[in-house]
């Protein structure tokens, strides 16, 4: 049997408690995991880091020039508006955006007005871009198209 102890996990006003599964000796090989909680593994969560000069080249300037994504001005953000047929359109492919960006720990700013959806991806972790945005403002581009 493995030595366990109790530890609880906070995410922002939501507590829950887990057990830890300890090893032989106690102590965990890797320490970013470990901590298991209803049959699932969790790892520790890494910080994002802003773009360096290559991906805003490589990766972000596609994004400004072919998807027409723009700079919000006074931060380093993208923002886009996407128009749809109609609201529910608009709301099932917030709902495609929403799922997708909980999958990566990542959400957006975003305003809904009937068809219409303005979204802006920054990653706060880093106060600035990261590569969660590229690839959040990739999937808005392809699942609008789709949709």
């Amino acid at each position: 049997m493995f030595p366990t102890t109790h530890v609880t996990l906070r995410s922002l006003s939501v507590a829950s408690k887990c057990v830890v599964l300890l090893p032989r000796g106690g102590r965990l090989s890797h320490p970013g995991v470990g901590v298991y909680s209803h049959r699932t593994l969790a790892t520790k969560r890494i910080k994002a880091v802003k773009l360096n000069e290559e991906e805003r080249k490589s990766k972000l300037k596609p994004l400004l020039q072919e998807a027409k994504w723009s700079m919000v001005d006074g931060r380093d953000a993208i923002k886009k508006t996407f128009t749809f047929t109609d609201f529910n359109q608009a709301w099932g492919w917030m709902n495609q955006v929403a799922l997708a960006g909980e999958k990566i720990d990542h959400h957006p700013e975003w305003f809904n007005v009937y068809n219409r959806v303005e979204v802006t991806w920054s990653t706060h972790d880093c106060s600035g871009l990261s590569l969660k945005d590229i690839k959040m403002a990739t999937f808005c581009d392809k699942t609008h198209k789709t949709s």
